[in-house]
């Protein structure tokens, strides 16, 4: 413990003459560690008893604020009525905000699903005339030689030649074109094959390449593309693409994204189907794409922009690609 302990006795002077008592703080020894545990011993065994509390506040009478509220008071009406109308304000105003959002149309979607295009073909093949051609040639310098054609095969084995390079073939097979085996073409009756249209004399398997005989590329006769005859390609005869249906595979679409609703169809709330024809080439890309059911209001541009992007895994027949004629339907509708 401490105490304070005042000297009056006046040591110093200060320059205008008055006396100022000096402190001393004296410093009492605290009790020792046995005294204060016997103390405390004592305390918690022999507790003192001390006089009862005597309270000395006295509750007051205060207004209850949960009592009915004077509506006569001055002020009550004109406070009521403000509230009032700050909550029919904040009715009102939420009400007029919801015209204010603008209301989102449904979102235009198109669907396109692959179909047989036959369905939308006009002129069905016939036994004379089943679409398609082909060419070939081993790049000889004269001009393919005419003759007549050989017989039509769905599979082809041996290509056509006029003037044969391989005298001693291991495995000799009848040569053929790709075709329906029942189609029926006029011919001539040559003894050697050749190119019916050529005005030729000397034998020779044309200027194209490939095989075959013509000026075209492939195993075919003529200037197309393929095994078929004729200016067309992938087999057959009497131009444009041949369908080949038995014998070849229809390609498998690797990337096919939807098209676009046009900006006047969706204006419109416009909806329907239009179909697409196009050719799958041996590369796997739409070729010749035009519409064959329009639907009109900008939707048959939108659809053939986009089919042009396609990617296909081509056509085969006999392990080679070949061109394939495909449709496609696209569905555009609003959800």
């Amino acid at each position: 413990m401490a105490s304070v302990e005042v000297n009056p006795k006046v040591e110093n002077t200060s320059i205008s003459g008055s006396a100022e008592p000096e402190l001393h703080l004296l410093m009492t020894p605290p009790d020792p560690l046995w005294k204060s545990l016997f103390r405390g011993l004592d305390d918690f065994f022999f507790p003192k008893k001390l006089p009862p509390l005597k309270l000395e506040s006295k509750p007051v009478p205060v207004k209850d604020i949960w009592g009915f509220y004077n509506y006569k008071k001055d002020g009550a009406l004109g406070s009521t009525a403000a509230h009032v109308v700050v909550l029919a304000l904040i009715i009102g105003g939420t009400i007029w905000a919801r015209h204010l959002i603008p209301k989102v149309d449904a979102k235009p979607t198109a669907t396109t699903k692959l179909v047989d295009p036959g369905d939308y073909i006009p002129l069905r093949p016939s036994k004379t005339q089943a679409g398609g051609g082909g060419g070939g040639g081993d790049r000889d310098v004269l001009k393919a030689s005419q003759g007549r054609l050989p017989k039509f095969a769905l599979q082809q084995i041996t290509p056509p030649a006029a003037v044969i390079r391989n005298l001693n073939p291991k495995l000799a097979y009848e040569p053929t074109v790709v075709g329906p085996p029942d189609l029926k073409i006029a011919m001539n009756n040559m003894p050697n094959l050749g190119d019916p249209k050529s005005t030729a004399v000397i034998p020779s398997n044309g200027t194209g390449c490939c095989g075959g005989i013509g000026e075209g590329r492939g195993t075919g006769v003529g200037p197309g593309t393929g095994p078929g005859v004729g200016p067309g390609e992938g087999g057959g005869f009497g131009g444009g693409v041949y369908r080949p249906g038995m014998g070849a595979s229809q390609p498998r679409p690797l990337y096919t994204p939807e098209p676009e609703f046009s900006e006047e169809a969706r204006k419109a709330k416009y909806q329907g189907t239009c179909v697409v024809g196009f050719i799958v080439d041996v590369n796997g890309r739409p070729t010749h794409i035009h519409i064959l059911t329009s639907l009109g209001m900008g939707l048959d541009e939108k659809a053939l922009e986009k089919v042009a992007t396609w990617k296909f895994e081509p056509a085969k027949k006999d392990g080679h690609p070949v061109p394939f004629e495909m449709a496609a339907e696209v569905d555009f509708h609003l959800y």
